[in-house]
């Protein structure tokens, strides 16, 4: 199958594709680079490579793929927070005119990469695909709009997918230290604690960024039946947690460290546990492999790898908004997150 990966360069981007090759696909990538040399360590994979926006891209170059795996967006609540009105432009508005020119161009798989934040906030009971959908920030809106839209393009001969991926963790060269168990392990390797903004109490469903991989290529070699405009929520009911839960997993993986409550203590709103029996049960042979744990584990040892410091924890390299805020600080891209004069990224 030949496949096109947007957002290939990122963080779950640059598993995934690894994933698909391994599986023997044509696997074509396509980002606009803006976390280029913010790598954890060197990635020497080779791969077909489109330096382009997302929002730029027409059906005569989609013409070919078997299949697009779309994960190229704004990609978490901080980001959203930046730029509601850009964050709904390109994470729904740019992915439906993908999804459309992948149409026209007879491209017969279209893999959304969404979220399960879009359920905002739920009771102790775990929400399944089924239920309401309550975004609390832009970004969670972005991917509720898109998803709607998107299915509205479905017909017989284009089959859009839906990943509802749980909180993402785990090691990939192009890191991020915005999402909650890679920022807990951070805190407790650069500075002996692992630091809690919120009372703890929150829950969060969690996914290895791995497991995120090898769910894409299950559903890109499903029979269109099994996935036709179908949504998944992506993870396993084993890893639902609670975020003080996960600070006790690092404390014990990291010895030494302590609990740090460092935020108001106020409770996050954004508190849910997710069902992921549909996954399960759609694809059986499915194993999701890692837990916390074994996350924490990971981390932990491929940080002290690359010889994380605090600097490199408190800077930009691995916090996608850190890094767009400065890009935006030296001009390097303009007020739409597009670079400026066309130029290469730095």
């Amino acid at each position: 199958m030949r496949i096109l990966v947007t957002g290939h360069h990122g963080y779950i981007g640059s598993i995934t594709t690894r994933v698909l090759q391994e599986a023997g696909h044509a696997v074509v990538g396509l980002d606009t680079f803006f976390y280029e040399n913010c790598d954890l360590w060197s990635d020497d994979q080779q791969i077909e490579v489109m330096r382009k926006d997302v929002r730029d891209v027409g059906s005569g170059e989609l013409r070919g793929f078997d299949a697009v795996v779309h994960l190229a967006a704004l990609s978490n609540d901080p980001l959203g927070a930046l730029s509601p009105e850009l964050t709904l432009a390109i994470n729904c508005d740019a992915s439906v005119a993908l999804a459309r020119a992948a149409r026209e161009a007879g491209v017969s798989r279209f893999v959304f990469a969404s979220s399960c934040s879009m359920y905002g906030a739920s009771s102790t009971e775990a929400v399944a695909e089924d239920a309401p959908l309550a975004p609390l920030t832009a970004y969670a809106e972005s991917k509720v709009n898109a998803e709607v839209a998107l299915a509205e393009l479905a017909d017989d001969s284009f089959s859009p997918v839906f990943m509802r991926n749980a909180t993402a963790f785990g090691v990939s060269p192009r890191l991020r230290l915005d999402i909650v168990l890679n920022n807990l392990v951070g805190s407790a390797v650069t500075t002996g604690e692992v630091r809690i903004l919120s009372d703890g109490t929150p829950w969060r469903p969690l996914v290895h960024v791995e497991d995120i991989a090898r769910a894409t290529a299950a559903i890109l070699e499903a029979p269109r039946d099994t996935v036709h405009a179908h949504a998944f929520n992506v993870g396993s009911n084993r890893d639902n947690y609670q975020v003080r839960e996960l600070a006790e997993i690092v404390a014990a993986e990291v010895e030494g460290c302590t609990i740090e409550y460092a935020g108001s203590g106020d409770p996050d709103p954004r508190s849910y546990r997710v069902d992921f029996g549909k996954l399960a049960a759609a694809f059986p042979d499915l194993e999701v492999r890692w837990d916390a744990r074994a996350g924490a584990a990971q981390l932990r040892d491929a940080y002290r790898r690359a010889g994380m410091t605090y600097a490199d924890f408190e800077g930009s390299r691995f916090v996608r908004l850190r890094r767009l805020n400065g890009l935006l600080a030296k001009r390097a891209v303009d007020d739409e997150l597009r670079w400026r004069d066309g130029r290469d990224p730095p």
